[in-house]
This record gives C-alpha cells, structure tokens and sequence, in this order.
C-alpha cells in the first residue's frame, strides 16, 4: 500500500494555489512533495514563467537552485569521505589542498568604526566548511563585511573565484555557527582532490546515478531556453520582473566558456524542482534512492548528516535576523516555527549543510527534520520520521518573501493533516 494524498484536499490545495498566484499576490512556483520512495504525492505547478509572459510554468522549466546547491555539494564531499580522499576533521589535510584558507583573517569592527583584522587561532576543517562554523559568512547577511568591502563591495553571487577571495572570516573557526560561503570552498576542496570540475563530478556521481537530467552548475542552452523569469518585490508589495543576479554561466555563449566560470558549491546550481524531490528522496531513505535502484551514500553516512553539529555553540534561533542588502533578503525569522510558538526555547539544530527542527514544528514537521533555504525563495524539508519531504521553488527577490513562506506553511499544514501511512 503506497502513501497517498486526500484527493479532496489536493484539489482545494491546486484552487487556493491559483487563485493567489492569479491576483497577483503571490509570484509563480511550483511545489512538490514526496516520499521515501520518491513517489511525489502532491504537485502543483502555478503561473507563468514570468509576470507578463504567456508561457506557463511546466514540470521542465528552469529555477536558479541557489543555496539549495548545498546539499548537493555535501552529499558529494561526504561520497570523497567516504572513499577515503579526507576526513571531516583533519585541517592538516585541508590547508594541504586549500592552502589560501589558512590566510584567512578574522574581522573585527572597531568602536571608532573601522576595522582591524585578526589572525585565525584554530586551522579550517572540512566538518567547518559544511556545517558553517568556519567563520566565513555572506556579505548580504552581514554588515561587517559588507561594510569592510566597500566602495567596491562583494558580490556573493557572481560565480568569480576572486570575489571568494575577498571574503575574509567574521568569526574565528569553530567558535560559531554563521551561514557563509564555506560551502564554496567545499566545492573548491573537491575539485582539487578529484581533478574534476564539480559539475562534472556532480553528474557523474549524483545525477546520472538518479536518472535526472536538469539539475547542472553549466545550464545548457535547451536549459536557458526554459529558465524562468526572476522577480523582485517593490516596498510597496507590487511584484516586477528582473534580471538573474547568478548569470554568467547563463552569458556563456560555449559550453567550453560556460564550464571555465567558478562553480559555486553554495549556491551554483539551475535545475527542476521534481528532480531535486528525488535527491530529498534519497535523505529521507538513508542514502538509497527507491526509483533509481542507487545508493549515493551508506545509512551512517546520512546519520552524521542529520547529528546536530552547533549543540555546543551559540544557539542558532528562528528569531529574526537583520539583513544587510535588503533588495536581496528581508529581515526575517526561518519558517515554521515550533509548534509551542510562545516558548523561550526556540534553538534551532544544524546537520551537514542544512537546519535541523529540534522539536516538532507548527505545519506538522517532526523533531529533527532536516530544512534549508534558496535566496529567490525556495525552501525544502525532509523529515525522515514521517518519510516526508517537499519543495517550494519560486524565483522572487528579497528571500524571505512574506506571501509565499505564508502560503508555503499553509500548504505544508494542510499536506501533513492529510497525508497517510500504511501499517
């Protein structure tokens, strides 16, 4: 007996769906959800490829993936621990292959508003780099270092390896959990041990393995062709279109000039929504994906992924942080919150490259789900437990974007209220 969906509740959940995405509310997306197996048990695709165009939005459109590249590079890294090529907790290994890591220095902001920059006390590891505790972080969610790297400022998005570069640490390695581009360097590590590039040993080991197709850091031209349209919302809530901001291997006119642009670890990838629902698939079933009959990594290999890597560090919270670039992300708390909303205990956990729920969620999400986040407002879930998984995938600036996490949570509640298991 498979798991299934209540059809009446599908249907009403495909009405409400486009009747907010028809007013204009809510931009274009897509949403699938899955089980263990990979069977997706409900989807929905709405609108259009863009505000104002006539072509809808179709099961082969193209979404710029963004951070949701993070996983995918950390199932990758964990094939290479695996097989031997390193271990999470060796820096001596890391500054070996990385050795521009080790040269890194801590920011610091002044009391007389300048800066000063600081020696690392503790060397990089790979378990760092993945987890976020290596010090790195994002100009777009921190103020120091935006604010160090102008006038020029930073661009965390331009597939260019010197603008990685310029990123110096914010906080000493492994004192703190921050989201930054450790996972750049992830993919910078794999490619130096395996002499490949990542998108090659992406599709080698990852998607051909899964029988996919559409999930690449080089987009073909067939894949620009379907690519769907960005948006940005005006302070005033109006939703217009705009262009890419991760586009260079969009303005590669070879494949050759495509291949030789940085391929971001962190947030590098365009692909289909209802594929990256087999690579969730996999996660969910302990490393072994049901339709294509593989095993990308071993079941304890996953049980380090989902072990809570900050237990010892600040707490990491669904509290709001402040953004520094708001036209990129708003000011916003991650989604959803925990089913006792009002409690002081609102720590969140985090796995090998993506948020872990430490108590049941308010849509029905088990403790120790697994979740992460796109900039253009994608947002996956894989909550082993219930053998649950799904994906929001819109292309709209700033993340965090109001309508859609609402609507996002409201379809999840609704998925897990109807959603049954067999005995």
């Amino acid at each position: 007996m498979g798991k299934s969906l209540n059809e009446a509740v599908a249907s009403n959940l495909r009405a409400t769906i486009d009747c907010e995405v028809q007013s204009g509310v809510v931009p274009p997306f897509e949403y699938f959800a899955a089980d263990r197996d990979g069977d997706i048990i409900f989807s929905h695709i709405s609108g259009t490829r863009g505000l104002g165009s006539s072509e809808p939005l179709a099961l082969d459109t193209i979404f710029w993936m963004a951070s949701l590249t993070k996983l995918i590079t950390t199932i990758a890294c964990m094939q290479l621990v695996e097989q031997g090529y390193i271990t999470l907790d060796d820096p001596e290994q890391v500054a070996l292959v990385a050795p521009e890591l080790s040269k890194f220095q801590v920011l610091h902001r002044c009391d007389g508003g300048g800066f000063q920059l600081e020696d690392q006390r503790k060397p990089i590891t790979l378990r760092m780099l993945l987890n976020h505790t290596a010090g790195f972080g994002y100009a777009f969610d921190d103020p120091r270092l935006r604010d160090w790297s102008l006038p020029a400022g930073i661009d965390d998005f331009h597939a260019d390896f010197s603008e990685l570069l310029r990123h110096q640490l914010v906080n000493q390695p492994g004192e703190k959990w921050q989201y930054g581009v450790g996972l750049d360097w992830a993919g910078v590590i794999l490619e130096r041990l395996t002499k490949t590039t990542l998108d090659d040993y992406v599709q080698k080991h990852i998607v051909q393995p899964l029988g996919l197709k559409d999930i690449t850091f080089v987009p073909t031209d067939s894949m620009k062709q379907r690519l769907a349209y960005m948006h940005q919302r005006q302070p005033d809530g109006i939703l217009q279109r705009t262009e890419h901001i991760n586009r260079r291997h969009l303005l590669a006119h070879t494949r050759k000039e495509a291949q030789a642009v940085f391929q971001m670890g962190g947030c590098g990838c365009f692909g289909r929504p209802d594929q990256y629902c087999q690579i969730i698939a996999t996660l969910l079933n302990g490393g072994y994906n049901s339709k294509a009959g593989v095993r990308l990594l071993r079941q304890e290999t996953v049980e380090v992924m989902f072990e809570d890597q900050i237990a010892d560090k600040p707490i990491y919270t669904y509290k709001t942080w402040e953004t520094a670039k708001p036209l990129l992300a708003n000011s916003s708390p991650l989604f959803p919150p925990p089913k006792d909303a009002n409690s002081e205990d609102d720590t969140m956990g985090w796995g090998l490259s993506f948020a872990l729920t430490l108590r049941a969620g308010s849509t029905g999400r088990s403790a120790g789900t697994a979740s992460w986040e796109g900039l253009p407002n994608l947002y996956w879930f894989a909550d082993r437990q219930n053998g649950l998984g799904g994906i929001i995938a819109a292309q709209v600036l700033p993340y965090g974007d109001k309508p859609i996490v609402r609507l996002s949570e409201e379809i999840e509640t609704a998925i897990y209220k109807a959603y049954s298991r067999p005995d």
